[in-house]
This record gives structure tokens, C-alpha cells and sequence, in this order.
């Protein structure tokens, strides 16, 4: 964090003309609580403050400001800093990645790799490392390896990595289990060179969507 309430007045200078109400509508925060970080204090308790890198996030997409240069003023994020991973793990051959509070478990076929880590913000290029090699968030802390998976119940929501069910496998949250869905067949048939004969499935699929809107 910048020195003093240094940080906050930045937002402040961020927030310019546009009112406290009109930058919780497009942020979703409180007029209350951004106008305490701009003082850098909780005006109730008088204890000082500083925003979770979820609300720096929201922040960002409201004032239109980069993200990552976001998590740099708050001091969460060094300039030119990356991610690697641990040097016996390959990402390509990984499953799945989860983020935890303090550390980050990579499972694959040779078992599970865990690494704690200071803070999770930093890993913005690995983020994007993970994209890259068609790695997908299903989860508020799950990414996985869609050129991994060999088998998706779309009926129960579940991933595979062998053909088989008796290995390994994810529960898909909802809203990503609609999103993903015709993503995950293609690269099953792909993964595995067949394709999926999904119609019960995806009937199935479909009335769970109407009963969740």
C-alpha cells in the first residue's frame, strides 16, 4: 500500500466528477464503503482499511482502470512480477489447478503438487499462462485443463480425466456447467477421438436451466 492514505486519494482522483452512487451502481459496492476507502478508514470504527483484490477488481471495471496497474497502487502486485510454477510441474500435463487462500494445488496423473504463496493476486501472468494452454474457471478457485478431460456427465455436472469413472473428477458449478457446455463436448470428442452421443444428456441439461431461470 501506497504510503499514508496516499492509495486512497488515487481513487478519489479516479472516481473524479462521477458521484459515490453512481460508482457503487456500476461497481456494485456501497456509496458508504467507497467513500471509506477513498479516506483509507472505516468512519464507524476508525480502523483503517484496504480493499480485497475482489474489490479492486470492481473498482476496475468501474473507473475503466487497469486492473493489474490497480493491484500495483494498492501493493499487492510488483511491477514486471510473474508466476511460475514449480520447476517439476508442467501445466500442460496438469488436470486442474485450485487456488487456495495461501497456496495454489496443481493435481495431475503424478499426484497432487501444493505451493504456498504470499498472495494470490500476483499470479496475474500465470492467469493468463493458464488460458493460453486452454485451461478454463469453472469455479470461483478452480481452473481446468479442457485437453485433459475424457469424460463429461452432463447429467450430474461431472468432469473426467480417463474414460473411465472410477479416477479423478470435478463437479461443475452451474452457471459454468451452462456455459462450457457444448465447449466440453467438443473437447471430449477431440481428447478422445469420439464424439459424445449427448441428446439424453443435454435434454437433461436443458431442464436444468429452465428450472434455474
Amino acid at each position: 500500500m501506497e504510503q499514508g492514505n496516499q492509495f486512497g486519494k488515487f481513487l478519489e482522483t479516479l472516481r473524479g466528477k462521477m458521484s459515490l452512487r453512481k460508482v457503487a451502481s456500476k461497481s456494485g459496492l456501497s456509496h458508504a464503503y467507497i467513500r471509506d476507502l477513498e479516506l483509507g478508514r472505516n468512519r464507524t470504527t476508525n480502523d483503517i482499511i484496504k480493499p480485497s483484490p475482489d474489490t479492486l477488481r470492481k473498482l476496475s471495471q468501474a473507473y475503466q482502470y487497469p486492473y493489474t496497474d490497480l493491484l500495483m497502487k494498492a501493493g499487492y502486485l510488483e511491477e514486471a512480477s510473474s508466476w511460475k510454477t514449480p520447476g517439476e510441474i508442467r501445466l500442460d500435463n496438469v488436470w486442474y489447478v485450485e487456488f487456495g487462500t495461501k497456496s495454489i494445488k496443481y493435481f495431475s496423473q503424478e499426484g497432487i503438487v501444493e505451493e504456498n504463496v504470499e498472495s494470490l493476486v500476483a499470479f496475474t501472468s500465470f492467469i493468463e499462462a493458464l488460458m493460453d494452454l486452454h485451461f478454463v474457471k469453472v469455479d470461483m478457485h478452480l481452473f481446468v485443463n479442457l485437453n485433459k478431460i475424457k469424460k463429461y456427465a452432463p447429467s450430474e455436472g461431472k468432469l473426467y480425466f480417463d474414460t473411465l469413472e472410477d479416477g479423478p473428477f470435478i463437479t461443475l458449478a452451474a452457471m459454468a456447467q451452462m456455459k462450457y457446455h457444448q465447449t466440453l463436448l467438443d473437447y471430449v470428442a477431440r481428447n478422445t477421438g469420439m464424439s459424445m452421443d449427448a441428446d439424453s444428456d443435454a435434454r437433461q441439461l436443458s431442464l436444468k436451466a429452465k428450472l434455474l431461470t
